[in-house]
């Protein structure tokens, strides 16, 4: 379609709010590719970014606007066509820098071509007021002959800048599949709109200045139709975010369900562990019980060793007392045995001397 590519990156796609003008709405789900274009035929340059089927950015570059970097990684630009705010999303600042400098490079070469585009009217213009000025007394067949040159001079470039301006509109038409009736309604309307407009530069062609009238509200109502599908695209999304949130409600509400059935799993559970709990109860007053009378039968047991140890001690005693005593008698005993000796020996001297 005269169109070609001249610089490709992938970037996550957003779009001002309509509402609040200050939150961002994401028009991508993922990162898509967004490329500059460049039309031979118009001698003009178009970003554009598809996702699918869906248009997303169809912004046309004009000396005027701006590129702003709001972050290492995000930048962003308002297409007054469009009515809207245009943001992107890098995964590296290197990304962002080379978008933003070949913005700037197209939006000189947009100037350039729009100064260049200025030149030829005012120049074709000024040939045609100095054609008129030379030939005033010319005769009626001449006269006739140079308002057929003239309408054939001005009627190629609009038949070919409408053609082109239809055929790009079929482009932005078949990628939008989500409303493809209401778009072939509404290029039915292009095409008898740009019929009817053809037929009014044709019949107005003796006149320059009523044929860029026509022309004027050719670009109008292309303008219009553009920010007509703009808004078809606008309640597309609108739709699939719709979808999005429903889809979100049924997997929320799925969650949901799980849970539920787990908790009556649980309560299930609960309600045997209490058909057990006075068979548990029985237990444990059995073990309780149990318990106590081992308790009782400690503390007896503690009694009987306390006891023993008083027995135990006091045995001690009596076998410390028993030593003491003994150790007296046997040195009494000692006593006695050695008065014993020295009588026996007495004795004994006795009968000797005897």
């Amino acid at each position: 379609m005269g169109e070609q590519p001249i610089f490709t990156t992938r970037a996550h796609v957003f779009q001002i709010d309509p509402n609040t003008k200050k939150n961002w709405m994401p028009a991508s789900k993922q990162a898509v590719t967004v490329s500059y274009f460049y039309d031979v035929t118009r001698n003009s340059y178009r970003i554009i970014s598809v996702d699918g089927a869906k248009v997303i950015i169809n912004s046309t570059i004009t000396p005027n606007m701006t590129f702003t970097k709001t972050s290492q990684k995000f930048g962003q630009w308002a297409d007054s066509r469009a009515n809207t705010v245009f943001g992107l999303g890098f995964s590296s600042e290197q990304q962002l820098t080379k978008f933003a400098e070949k913005f700037q490079e197209v939006k000189e070469a947009a100037k350039i071509a729009k100064d260049k585009t200025q030149e030829k009217i005012e120049t074709s213009s000024d040939h045609s007021q100095e054609s008129g000025r030379e030939t005033p007394s010319s005769t009626q067949a001449s006269s006739v002959n140079g308002t057929d040159d003239e309408k054939a001079s001005h009627t190629g470039p609009a038949n070919t800048h409408l053609k082109s301006e239809n055929d790009k509109l079929k482009i932005a038409l078949t990628q939008s599949a989500a409303n493809v009736k209401k778009w072939e309604i509404e290029l039915q309307t292009l095409r008898e709109s740009n019929a009817r407009l053809t037929t009014a530069l044709q019949e107005s062609a003796a006149s320059v200045e009523q044929w860029k009238r026509q022309f004027s509200i050719c670009r109008d109502e292309n303008d219009r139709l553009r920010n007509k599908i703009d808004e078809l695209e606008e309640q597309c999304s609108e739709i699939n975010r719709e979808k999005e949130k429903n889809t979100q409600l049924k997997r929320r509400i799925e969650e949901l369900e799980a849970e539920l059935r787990e908790k009556e799993t649980e309560l299930k559970d609960l309600r045997k562990q209490s058909e057990i709990i006075p068979q548990l109860m029985s237990e444990c007053e059995y073990v309780s019980e149990k318990l106590e009378a081992a308790e009782r039968d400690n503390q007896n047991l503690e009694d009987k060793v306390r006891s023993l140890k008083t027995d135990i001690e006091e045995s001690k005693y009596r076998q410390r007392h028993l030593k003491v005593e003994l150790k007296s008698f046997l040195e009494v005993l000692d006593g006695k045995i050695d008065d014993l000796h020295d009588f026996r020996r007495g004795l004994s001297k006795l009968g000797t001397d005897n």
